[in-house]
């Protein structure tokens, strides 16, 4: 019996376990699916965060390149609503039947297109030698009129010859519709485009008669429009944005890659597998993981632009945006899954050890398990009281779950308070309207929201800064939202007060330079003036304005160590005197060498004496390698120099101004800063905002 009763219990026991093995089992299973699950959805939200970050700068970049292209469309456009060029074009058609008058009208249309393709980008340097020889020098984009038999009236200087593109658009042409030519190999294989409106007589009904010529613009497609590319601030080292097309099974690189190939020098097999440009063309708005044109591995967003049959790519490699993820997933996958595992075999051994002594053991065990959570849940709680910032979350229904000290100081009660109350009893209605939403936003979304607002209180305002950031949903299901608070009032005064001291700086600096050249008096605060205006005219970014502003203003600087008889001298000056006096801008530079600028002022000073040509000061430093801020105060330094009245003489007209600056583009001064104050002039009222500079000094 005892035998039987041994072996009874002994089966008993073979079969419990056999079934707790089995049940481990089932839960090792269970629980290494939800680590893949938890590593994927941990996946998942890098993506999302990467999808909405290159998203932003594709809309950015997008934006930019829409503008541009829409500013040249309207340039055509405009001239073809001319009535000038309406009128003039049909008396040019009537000159061919002996109309006297057709010369003078054909040299208003040139000259009218010479200004307008200076002033909106459609105008190139002429192909060919330079030289005092009967040698043709061909042109690579201008404006011209064309008559209804496809011949040119009237056009710029470096208006090349029509392009079978453009003939064959102009033969097909119907309505009123301004047709565009996208990239095509232009003079000399240079990436080009055209934009083509039709012309009408002045009283003829768009919808019914036929154009009687064309408005035709080329330009290069050059830095103006890959410069847009770049995003200002970009921290991605791997991050690219450029242009593509897709043309029957091929797909064109419209810009410049990284591999130094030129644009329109590359294209590919639409049908090549994973191909970033393919994808992009195919699902514009869409975000993938995909191979770029370099065979590397990317994440990619795409965005149609407007107008044009152009795609615009952002991309990253997979590399830098995953590759710090997928460490940590991998990382994380080791060390839970060694966590189940470090568990079951401690339910196993409990198991195997079932006598009481063994109980009392794992018993212990586990009370140590549980104080070592409690150590950790309160070493958190201490990392969390120890941040300057409000730290809590909340449920979907607005109830708080946890708070720091700094949460707990901020709303005057104690952290334990917080728990299960709603924000509008803690914050109040006011302060809790604003952050609500937010919260809600970031629940809804997924992603994190972040905010800037500014609070009234009795010693002054307090300026905070909020951050949203969803959680993963718990065991149960139930999501949370953690928000951060932080007060940056101090921060925000801070830089208000740097700032002001900065502007106090260059007012005493502008004033000590006044007094030392009185003949000259005003002239620093009037070209900081009109620098800026042009900077933002041209739709620089903040810091380059105000680079643009400073370095006008603290230019003249080194002539405080002038020797004041050469400022105030009546006579004509030695060149020893004139070098002394030229000399001074450099001295400038050197002397605000030591002075922490927001942007380039220094580097901006030295460059100011540069010129487009290369035979400035430095010399050899020529065309776009000008600080962009320098050939701006250079042509504000002039403008203000020759409009400003003088003890010794008055100043010359604006028009007078303008004329010379823009036959001296090219040369001496970047034709798009002259272009922007030509603009700033004749539409933006400087002529009225800046009319006392021509005013005799007291």
């Amino acid at each position: 019996m005892t035998e039987m009763a041994e072996n009874s219990s002994g089966q008993r026991l073979r079969v419990t376990g056999g079934v707790v093995v089995a049940l481990l089992a089932v839960v090792a299973v269970i629980g290494f699916v939800a680590i893949s699950r938890f590593v994927e959805a941990d996946r998942a939200r890098d993506l999302r965060a990467w999808q909405v970050r290159l998203g932003i700068v594709a809309d950015s970049r997008r934006a930019a390149v829409e503008e541009w292209f829409e500013a040249r469309r309207r340039t055509v456009t405009g001239l073809a609503a001319n009535p000038s060029v309406s009128l003039y074009m049909t008396q040019l058609s009537l000159a061919g039947n002996g109309d006297t008058k057709a010369p003078a009208e054909a040299d208003y249309l040139r000259n009218l297109l010479v200004a307008t393709a200076s002033r909106s980008g459609f105008d190139a340097p002429l192909l060919g030698p330079d030289v005092a020889a009967n040698v043709e020098r061909q042109g690579t984009a201008g404006l011209a009129l064309v008559n209804a038999s496809g011949a040119i009236v009237a056009a710029s200087a470096a208006m090349p010859a029509l392009a079978p593109e453009i003939r064959k658009a102009m033969a097909g042409s119907s309505g009123s519709e301004t047709a565009f030519i996208d990239f095509y190999k232009g003079p000399r294989d240079l990436p080009s485009m055209a934009f083509i409106a039709p012309l009408f007589s002045i009283q003829a009904d768009p919808s019914k008669a036929a154009p009687n010529g064309f408005v035709v613009g080329v330009r290069l497609a050059g830095k103006d429009l890959y410069g847009l590319l770049a995003q200002p601030g970009d921290i991605d080292e791997t991050a690219r944005t450029y242009l593509v097309r897709r043309r029957g099974a091929l797909i064109d690189y419209l810009s410049p890659l990284d591999s130094g190939q030129a644009p329109l020098a590359r294209s590919l097999d639409a049908t090549t597998p994973r191909l970033a440009a393919a994808f992009a063309t195919a699902n514009p708005g869409g975000f993938a993981r995909a191979i770029d044109y370099d065979n590397r591995e990317v994440l990619v967003t795409a965005r149609k632009v407007r107008g044009t049959p152009w795609i615009l790519l952002r991309t990253v490699s997979r590399a830098e945006a995953l590759g710090a993820s997928d460490h940590r997933r991998r990382n994380l996958f080791i060390f839970l899954g060694l966590g189940l595992f470090g568990l079951l075999a401690t339910v196993l051994l409990v198991w195997r050890h079932g006598t009481s002594l063994r109980s009392q053991e794992s018993a212990e065990r586990y009370r140590t398990m549980s104080d070592r959570f409690a150590h950790l849940s309160h070493f958190l709680q201490v990392v969390a009281d120890g941040q300057p910032t409000a730290i809590t979350t909340l449920d979907e229904d607005g109830r708080y779950r946890f708070a720091n000290q700094q949460a707990a100081l901020d709303a005057g009660i104690d952290s334990a308070d917080f728990i299960g109350k709603e924000m509008t009893a803690v914050l109040g209605p006011v302060e809790a309207a604003f952050y609500q939403p937010a919260n809600r936003q970031a629940l809804d979304h997924g992603v994190p929201v972040f905010r800037t607002h500014a609070w009234a209180r009795n010693d002054g305002q307090r300026i905070v800064k909020s951050g949203h950031i969803p959680i993963d949903p718990d065991a149960a299901g139930a999501r949370q939202v953690l928000m951060v608070v932080e007060d940056v009032t101090d921060l925000v005064s801070e830089r208000e007060r740097r700032e002001n001291n900065l502007r106090q700086l260059v007012s005493t600096i502008m004033g000590i330079i006044d007094r030392r050249d009185p003949f000259a008096a005003r002239h620093s605060s009037r070209v900081a003036e009109v620098a800026e205006a042009i900077a933002g005219e041209m739709g620089l970014d903040d810091v380059e304005v105000e680079t643009a502003e400073i370095a006008g203003a603290l230019m003249n600087l080194g002539k405080i160590l002038v020797p004041a008889e050469l400022l105030v001298a009546s006579g004509p000056l030695s060149d020893d005197d004139l070098s002394r006096v030229r000399e001074a801008m450099l001295t400038s530079a050197d002397l605000l060498q030591g002075v922490d600028f927001d942007g380039p002022v220094v580097a901006t000073i030295r460059q100011i004496q540069a010129r487009w040509d290369g035979r400035g000061i430095p010399e050899g430093l020529a065309g776009e390698d000008i600080l962009i801020t320098a050939r701006i105060v250079a042509v504000a330094n002039s403008f203000v120099g020759m409009v400003s009245a003088r003890a010794w003489r008055a100043g010359n007209s604006f028009d007078d101004a303008m004329d010379y600056l823009l036959a001296h583009t090219g040369r001496i001064y970047d034709r798009r800063a002259v272009a922007a104050l030509a603009n700033i002039l004749d539409n933006r009222q400087g002529r009225q905002r800046w009319a006392e500079f021509g005013e005799m000094p007291a």
